[in-house]
Order: structure tokens, then C-alpha cells, then sequence
């Protein structure tokens, strides 16, 4: 993916894992009226209708009121019968009912009512509804002191509640309110008499200020409905399409069933498809839900025409919360001009610096009578589509009900059944392991391929850094040649003779193609039709490319050129030409595909009609960790009979956009629910990316200890960069922040304004010393501080601005498979009692580690980090190294920040463990140890017990068994179903959202909660 797709994917995964206290989405920049506002409070005398205007210094127009903390009355007299009123007034909260004027907020868009309490939730009630709804403006209860006021910037007008703070006008006895962005920093250039630089957020801790927004009294607490976090969401969900509905519908059940959890171990490929198949719905329904949201009216256009001869439109599309936009190259679009009743689809074909969308028309009667002349009023439409959705329920389809699907032995380890070990015998074994055209390989990769070569299924895990692509291509080559020896010894061909490769990410699939062509073998790059027009590193490996460079010495080839070419022309052809052009373009690209050696393409491609007809004895899927369970079982059901799944289940896993069908498991791969099962992964050992003791911490806490460098501390050394690290021979520290951190202005993600400022003069020094700002990258965990940091940049950079441009600020997603020579990682969070969100899953932080070559600096507060074992463990490491410090950068020194020293992990049997894995003596697991990106609560699922179908055995002609080595594919048999019993299916729950949501067992022993 390129970094816009990993930028935009990671707003969708932060929104569907988030709890939330730590709810992650994107910034908005509101709309603002031009009416002015002047909020102020009197400290001393207060009256309900208070309006007194002061004139602030010479800055003329602009008034305050004066303003001071507030006394609210409180009823001290007991609590009695009568006190409840017989019918709740319009204004009580719509959560828990309090109905005190002074607690009470309106939330302007849907007129409802809601208090500042934090009643069994993270936030106060209104913030809560305000982040749900992605509403911004709010009005205070007429009773309320301050009277009936929507709160809005006294400069600009902006009734964004998540941008406005509050600053001292006239010592203390004024305050004013201004919004963050851009009225602080703009006002700051000018002498207004304002103390700008004690401006504080309305909102803190995910509560209005209490001289604000009074806080309800422990009485009123006592007396008002309790409603948890999960009524909330559910509550707002049903408000949705029926915004009069209230608790008692949720407890009637008007709220759907929540769908069954994903398993396990599975009875049957029916049972798998039961459970897989309304999760995919979910999924497809929120995507279509994503991307009608995405249409935009008003839009202004200005058009040019390609190489191509084709119309392209250029425009930008507002986002109604930043980040809310996920256009990627390659999506469908259709442009609209109401005024002409006007209409053309077209295909993204790129961005430009000015983050433009460039559509390409589509060729026909609609492009060449666009509205060129007109250049605003134009709408544009997101076109859903339902393709991938559609492929992963037929090949969970035809893994139920078609037997030669996958060979019996795959079939039954992705159900979960226990069948014996076989191994591949191979024809001929390779002599040398290497392959021609790629580095070297270690020990570790030696091993990895070997084994992956002798086994039907193996799963290949790469840490950060230890040659994953090259060890794959190695793979694959040795695949190839094998195939082509059983294919030729075969009198009749059951399966082709091309590998599959697969990865979830067109630029995973780009990568792996250019380093497999590389061995000499025939490779073709299989894009989807909407990405031909894309262009990419591998073209000239291309199935379209590979269609315009047929021999001119064939006819039909010429032919197939020419009407290629006359359609791109004009856009159309005629219906005989129209059908010429599909048949030649059909049979040619059998042919060439036929003679390839390695098909490439993403999973969800793999379930294109141009390779349905193919059978792939071999099957290679790259990435595995970051594709869904059904994303995986594409390329499978071409009858595979052996397949190599490569990742790393200790970093980020796939992404899902619906909040449901992650809660029930969607979001594990099935790479890592093998390793549940007791497979265990084949690990490369050996990195070759970090200096050698940014590799310590990452080894230690998630490979139990076991990379190894293959590169010296000299050759991560960098010439002529003077940084003051405080160790020379250690280049990283964790640089402590104690600045508060705010919500962003969608209300959905937080910035840490403190931080931002540490991290432009760290990039600021770099770039003095010479560092080119390519070599630097940002990585910060919520959007809110990303887009801040990048205007911070620009802002307050003190280099020439186009170096700050050229420096990339994204999120951990964005990085992943990535790295920088220099990386700079602000934490952001820094509360007193919302914790650190999704900052506590350890597969965030170990990609987050993992990306620098050369030096590493962590900004965060560390004693709301060292709350979670994780963070402790990373701050103590630093403690131990003299790397955590404090003090300006060029003044740093040993901090003495204190914080509990984190026990040791150990498992139940006594064992010392890493936060990726652990042993559970209960539990009987043939092959290993068990992952620890899943923690499995095992208890009864209800769904009751049965016995394992073993397909019969048959004889295949593929080889004949040696010394009781079995041929991969030799388990097949009609697939029988019993309900007699040998253990239970249990739960699998995602270890990082225990991790975050703090279920972890004090003694850090047990990590299953209700374990007995």
C-alpha cells in the first residue's frame, strides 16, 4: 500500500479496535459562523443574566464578559421520595437522566440533552454523545448561569467544542474564548493583551471544565440511572434510525442479535462458513456505509487531458472530519454537474502536491461532452463496489461444499483438527539453498526455506529487519522448480505448473514480484482491472503490459493491439469489435499466463475469472498476518496442496471497519489463530536494519531474546551528523514530556501541543546538522497529532519550509514494513485518569520500535505510560541505560522521574516469558507455545462437543511415500460429520484490546481473566 492507503486504513482500524478511552479518528476543520461570541464570568458577584462588555486594549470590535469561577447552589437536605420529579423534564440527560440545569448541554444538531457526569463511562456524558455522533456545537441550559450560549470562538466564530479553549483577557476576572486552530496562533502575531500562552482547552479529560459545565453532586450521582459504555453504543446505534428510542428499547431487544464469535477449531467447512460468512457482511455493509458517506457536493474543478488523450479532472474534496476521506488510487468515482444534468465515472488515478484528486475520465459520449467551460458546482460520488466482498463468501462457499477445494490435510489444520504430521518428499532436493539473483541466505533462512519446502503447511515469521522478501522469493523459486518436476512426470496435469503468490497489499505483491523475478523465473504481476491504469516499479511484469508487447509477427496479436488502442481512443467500440476485442484479449491472456512460472497478485485478485480455471499445487502468501481469515482462504481454494503463509503475529494485524464484526474476532488472522492451534512459526533470526542496541528491547520483549545482528554497531553509525545524544555509543533515549494532552478537533483523537514543539526542534536540529529530511520520519499513534504536528511545521519550523515538507509525519500503520534512518516517536497521551489507550497493544509499540537505523527518540510523560507493564518494562530499560532524560535538547539530563519497577512475566509453571507468548500447562497443544497476540479464556461456548472427520487416505500420483513420509495432499475423502465428542471449541479474544482495557491479572501470571 502506498502511505496515503496505510495513513487512511489506520483511521478505520483506530475507530474499530478503540474502546473509548482511547476512541482514534480524524481530525475536522468546522465551518465556522462569522457571529461573535464573548463568554466571561464575574468571580466575585453572579447574576443569571450576566452581560457585561469590556473593551479589550486597542484591539477594536472585540468585547468580553466579565466572568469568574462559579458557586453553583447544592441541596444539602436529605434525599426523599417526593425529590423525584413524576415525569423527567425535557432537558434531562438522555444517558442517565439528571436534569440539573447548571450539569446540562444540548447538543445543537440533534437537540438532545445530556449532562457532565461520568457516570460508568470514560468521558461525561455529552462528550460521549458528541464523539458518537461526530457532532461539534453545543448550547447551555437557559437556567444555567451562564444563560442560553452556543459556545463559540470570540474571533473567528468556530463552534467546534473539541478547538475552543479559554484564555485570561484582563487578569483574572476576564476570560475569552478562542478556538486552537487557527485563532491562537494567528492572534499571537498581534498585540491584543491577551496571556495567549495560558490558552486551555474547554475540554479536559473528556469533561467540560467544571466553572463551565458544573459537575453533578455525589446525591445527584447516587440517584441517576446507571448506563454503561457498551448501553451507550448500542443506544446510539439504534438512535440512528430511530432517534426517539430510549433504554427500554435496548432492554426489550429491539437491538439486533450480536453475531457468533469467531473459533478455535471449527466442525466442518459448513460450521467455518457460519461463522465467517455474517462477518463479511458486516464488514461489506460498513465499507458501502463508508462510502456513501465519503460523497461530497459543491466542488470546484479544473480539467486538463492526459498523455493518454484522456480528460482528467482535477479537485479537492473537503472532509467533514479530517481524515474521514479514504479516496486510494484505483477508486471508482462518479462526477456530477446538476446544472448540465451531466455525468461521468472515472478512476483515481493519482494525487497532487496540493492533494488534489486527478480523475481519470472514462472514455465515451460522457467524457467528450464533459462541461469543460464550467469549473464549480460539481458533486462527486463514491461508486461501492461489492467485488471483494462477494469473493470471500464464494470461497467460503467452496471451502464447505467442493472436496478438492484444498487437500485434505489443509483442510482439516485450518478447521482446527488435530490429524498427524506429514512432509513433502521432494523429487529433488536442491543442493544449494540460495537463489540465483538474491543475497545470500543466513542460517535462520536457510532453515525457514527448507522446512517450508518439506511441509504442506508452515508459517514463516519475520521480525523486523530479517530479510522476509528475500527469504519468501528464495521459497518460491524452489516451489517453482519442484512443481515443474511433478507436472512433468505426471502423464495427466491435475494442477498447473505456476506458483501462486499472494500478500493483502498491492505494494506487499509489487515488492515480492520485482524480488522473485529477479531468480530468473517467468513472473507476471496480476493487477486488479481498476489498477491497470496505476502505474508501478513492476509494469514490465504486468498482465496488461505483457498483452500491448505481443509479437507483431502474429495477426492476432497485431489485431489485439490496434483494437486495445482504438478503445482507448474513443472509448467505446462497436458491438462486433466490441466482442473481437474480448475474445482475443480472453485468449491471450490465458496463454500468457499459462506460460508464467509464478502468477502474483493480492488475495482478493485471486478470485479473478482470468485464474478460476487454474489448479495451484503451491500457494505462497506473503503479509498473512494482516489478512482476514477469508482474505487468506482466496488463493487456497484453487486446490492448493501445499501453501507457506510469511508474517508476524507480533505486529499490527489486519484491518477491519466494522466495530461489531471486530468485537467477535474478525480483525485475527489466520496465521495467528494457527499458531493458536500449536504451530509453530518458523522465525528469522538474523536483522539487518537497526543499530544493535535499538535492537535489544524489541528481541527481549517479543522473540524471547532471540535476534541477532547482522550488522555492527560502525556501519549504524552515521557520518557527519552531530546529535547530542546522552550516550554516544546508545542512539536512542526517551525524552520526557509532561504537557497535557487535548482532543483534536474531531473529538475522536487526541494532540499533545508540548510535544509537538519537543519534536520540531529534534527535527530542527537534524536538519541543521545536514540530515537530508527524507531520511527523518514522525510516527505518532493518533491523527489528531500527526495533522497538528505537520502544521506545527510549517508554523513554527525554523529551516527553509520546503525541507519540513519533505519530512514524513504518519501513523504506526504507515510505517509498518517501512523504516527511516532517524525515527521520532511522540506518545501524545498524558491524563490523569484515562490511561493510554490502545498505546498499550504491544504489537503498536514493537512496530513503532522497530523502524529506525540509525537513532530512535521516544517523547511521552512517563508516569502515565509506566501505568501499563508494557511501557514500564521500555522506561525501565531506558532507566538502565542512562537514556531517560529531560531538560532541553541541548541541556539534557538523568531524569528523576519515579515509577514502579514491572515484575518479571512469568507463566503458571514458573516460567519467564515475553509479552508474545505463552505456555499454558492446562492446556494440551502438540506443537508449541501458544501466541500471545491471542490470549484464549477457555471455557464451554455452547456449542457443544464432537470428534474430528478424517478424510481416507488415497493414493496420489504426485510421488509415492517414503519410509512413512506422506505426499502433501494425500488426506482426501468425503467430508463425514459426528457429534461425539472430544473437547470443546473455545473463544478466541484479542490479547491486545485485554491488554489495553487493563484485564491483565496483578501478578502478570495470568493473562486469561475467569481462568479456573
Amino acid at each position: 500500500m502506498s502511505i496515503k492507503e496505510h495513513q487512511d486504513l489506520e483511521i478505520l482500524q483506530e475507530t474499530v479496535t478503540q474502546d473509548f478511552s482511547f476512541l482514534e479518528e480524524d481530525e475536522l476543520e468546522t465551518l465556522v459562523s462569522k457571529e461573535t461570541l464573548s463568554t466571561s464570568l464575574d468571580k466575585h458577584e453572579l447574576d443569571d443574566n450576566v452581560q457585561a462588555n469590556t473593551s479589550l486594549g486597542e484591539y477594536t470590535g472585540i468585547t468580553a464578559m466579565e466572568t469568574a469561577e462559579l458557586e453553583f447552589e447544592e441541596d444539602d437536605e436529605d434525599f426523599v421520595e417526593e425529590d423525584i420529579p413524576a415525569q423527567l423534564p425535557r432537558y434531562a440527560c438522555s444517558y442517565c437522566g439528571i436534569h440539573d440545569p447548571a450539569c446540562m448541554v444540548k447538543d445543537v444538531r440533534d437537540g438532545k440533552w445530556f449532562c457532565n457526569a461520568r457516570l460508568g463511562t470514560p468521558g461525561s456524558h455529552i462528550i460521549m454523545h458528541l464523539v458518537r455522533t461526530r457532532h461539534k456545537e453545543v448550547c447551555l441550559h437557559e437556567e444555567n448561569p451562564l444563560g442560553e450560549t452556543v459556545l463559540e470562538c470570540y474571533n473567528c466564530g468556530t463552534r467546534n467544542v473539541f478547538l475552543l479553549g479559554f484564555v485570561p483577557a484582563q487578569g483574572d476576572s476576564v476570560v475569552v474564548l478562542l478556538c486552537r486552530e487557527p485563532c491562537l496562533h494567528s492572534l499571537a502575531k498581534k498585540d491584543v493583551g491577551w496571556e495567549l500562552e495560558q490558552w486551555q482547552p474547554l475540554i479536559e479529560d473528556r469533561q467540560f471544565l467544571s466553572w463551565l459545565v458544573r459537575i453533578p453532586t455525589e446525591k445527584e450521582l447516587n440517584r441517576a440511572r446507571h448506563i454503561s459504555t457498551e448501553q451507550v453504543n448500542k443506544l446510539e446505534e439504534l438512535w440512528k434510525t430511530n432517534p426517539s428510542a430510549s433504554l427500554e428499547d435496548l432492554e426489550r431487544g429491539v437491538i439486533g442479535e450480536e453475531p457468533q464469535p469467531v473459533l478455535l477449531r471449527y466442525n466442518d467447512g459448513f460450521h467455518y462458513q457460519a461463522i465467517f460468512s455474517p462477518l463479511v457482511k458486516l464488514e461489506a455493509d460498513n465499507d458501502m456505509k463508508i462510502k456513501a458517506e465519503q460523497s461530497r457536493p459543491g466542488i470546484s474543478v479544473r480539467w486538463d487531458v492526459g498523455l493518454n488523450k484522456k480528460l482528467i479532472a482535477f479537485f479537492i474534496m473537503p472532509q467533514v472530519a479530517e481524515g474521514d476521506l479514504k479516496i486510494l488510487v484505483g477508486d471508482e468515482l462518479r462526477l456530477k454537474h446538476p446544472a448540465s444534468n451531466w455525468e461521468c465515472t472515472g478512476h483515481v488515478k493519482g494525487f497532487t502536491a496540493n492533494e488534489e484528486i486527478a480523475l481519470e475520465l472514462r472514455s465515451g459520449k460522457a467524457s467528450s461532452s464533459a462541461p469543460r467551460d464550467c469549473h464549480k458546482d460539481f458533486s462527486v460520488e463514491v461508486i461501492w463496489k461489492s467485488t471483494t466482498f462477494d469473493r470471500m463468501q464464494k470461497a467460503l462457499q467452496a471451502f464447505a461444499v467442493d472436496e478438492t477445494s484444498v487437500s485434505g490435510y489443509i483442510y482439516h489444520r485450518i478447521l482446527g483438527h488435530e490429524v498427524n504430521r506429514q512432509t513433502i518428499h521432494l523429487f529433488k532436493h536442491p543442493n544449494n539453498l540460495n537463489a540465483p539473483g538474491l543475497p545470500e541466505l543466513n542460517p535462520s533462512q536457510k532453515a525457514a526455506v527448507k522446512a517450508a519446502l518439506e511441509s504442506p503447511l508452515s508459517l514463516v515469521q519475520g521480525p523486523p529487519g530479517t530479510g522476509k522478501t528475500v527469504t519468501s522469493a528464495t521459497i518460491v523459486y524452489h516451489l517453482a522448480n519442484n512443481v515443474k518436476n511433478i507436472t512433468q512426470r505426471q502423464k495427466t496435469r491435475k494442477c498447473s505448473r505456476q506458483i501462486l503468490v499472494c500478500a493483502p497489499s498491492n505494494i506487499a505483491v509489487d515488492q515480492l514480484a520485482e524480488k522473485i523475478s529477479c531468480t530468473g523465473l517467468n513472473v507476471v504481476r496480476l493487477c486488479a482491472k481498476s489498477r491497470e491504469a496505476v502505474s508501478s516499479s513492476v509494469d514490465h511484469l504486468t498482465l496488461h503490459q505483457k498483452l500491448r508487447n505481443r509479437s507483431s509477427n502474429n495477426p492476432n496479436a497485431t489485431e489485439l493491439v490496434k483494437l486495445i488502442q482504438l478503445h482507448e481512443e474513443l472509448g467505446e467500440l462497436n458491438e462486433r469489435d466490441d466482442k473481437r476485442l474480448r475474445t482475443l484479449k480472453r485468449n491471450f491472456e490465458r496463454e500468457i499466463l499459462e506460460s508464467m512460472d509464478v502468477i502474483c497478485c493480492t488475495c482478493t485478485t485471486a478470485g479473478d475469472r482470468r485464474i478460476a480455471h487454474f489448479r495451484f499445487r503451491a500457494v505462497l502468501i506473503d503479509e498473512a498476518t494482516q489478512a482476514t481469515e477469508p482474505e487468506s482462504l482466496l488463493p487456497l481454494i484453487h486446490g492448493c496442496k501445499q501453501v507457506v503463509f510469511v508474517g508476524d503475529h507480533c505486529q499490527l494485524g489486519p484491518v477491519v471497519t466494522s466495530k461489531t464484526a471486530a468485537k467477535a474476532g474478525f480483525g485475527q488472522s489466520l496465521f495467528e489463530r494457527l499458531v493458536a492451534l500449536g504451530i509453530r512459526p518458523l522465525r528469522l533470526t538474523i536483522q539487518y536494519r537497526m543499530h544493535p542496541s535499538l535492537t535489544e528491547f524489541p528481541s527481549n520483549m517479543f522473540y524471547e531474546g532471540s535476534l541477532q545482528n547482522g550488522i555492527t554497531a560502525a556501519e549504524r553509525k552515521p557520518s557527519s551528523v552531530s546529535f547530542p545524544w546522552p550516550v554516544a555509543a546508545k542512539p536512542f533515549f526517551f525524552y520526557v514530556q509532561t504537557g497535557p494532552e487535548e482532543v483534536s478537533a474531531s473529538g475522536t483523537s487526541f494532540l499533545n501541543r508540548v510535544e509537538a514543539d519537543a519534536v520540531e526542534k529534534i527535527v530542527s536540529h537534524f536538519l541543521k546538522n545536514g540530515v537530508d529530511p527524507q531520511r527523518i520520519g514522525v510516527i505518532t499513534p493518533y491523527e489528531g497529532q500527526r495533522a497538528f504536528i505537520v502544521q506545527h511545521f510549517l508554523r513554527s519550523g525554523t529551516m527553509r519550509l520546503e525541507l519540513y515538507k519533505e519530512i514524513e509525519v504518519a501513523s504506526v500503520d504507515a510505517f509498518q514494513g517501512r523504516e527511516k534512518d532517524f525515527i521520532i516517536l511522540s506518545c501524545v497521551r498524558s491524563n490523569e485518569h484515562q490511561g493510554i489507550g490502545f498505546l498499550s497493544d504491544p504489537r503498536r509499540l514493537n512496530v513503532a520500535l522497530t523502524r529506525a537505523r540509525f537513532g530512535l527518540i521516544i517523547l511521552g510523560n512517563p508516569k502515565v505510560l509506566a501505568k501499563k507493564w508494557l511501557w514500564a518494562c521500555l522506561l525501565q530499560h531506558c532507566k538502565e541505560n542512562d537514556v531517560l532524560v529531560e531538560g532541553s535538547l541541548s541541556r539534557l539530563k538523568t531524569s528523576l522521574v519515579q515509577f514502579p519497577r514491572p515484575r518479571k512475566l512469568q507463566g503458571l509453571d514458573g516460567s519467564r516469558m515475553n509479552i508474545m507468548q505463552l505456555s499454558l500447562p492446562t492446556l494440551s497443544v502438540p506443537d508449541g507455545p501458544l501466541s500471545f497476540s491471542n490470549f484464549l479464556p477457555f471455557r464451554s461456548n455452547g456449542f457443544g462437543q464432537h470428534i474430528m472427520p478424517i478424510r481416507q487416505q488415497e493414493s496420489v500420483e504426485d510421488s509415492q511415500p517414503i519410509n512413512n513420509v506422506q505426499v502433501a495432499g494425500q488426506l482426501k475423502s468425503a467430508r463425514n460429520y459426528s457429534t461425539n465428542s472430544g473437547f470443546h471449541s473455545p473463544f478466541i479474544t484479542s490479547f491486545s484490546q485485554s491488554f489495553a482495557e487493563g484485564l491483565v491479572l496483578e501478578d502478570y501470571g495470568q493473562f486469561a481473566p475467569g481462568w479456573k
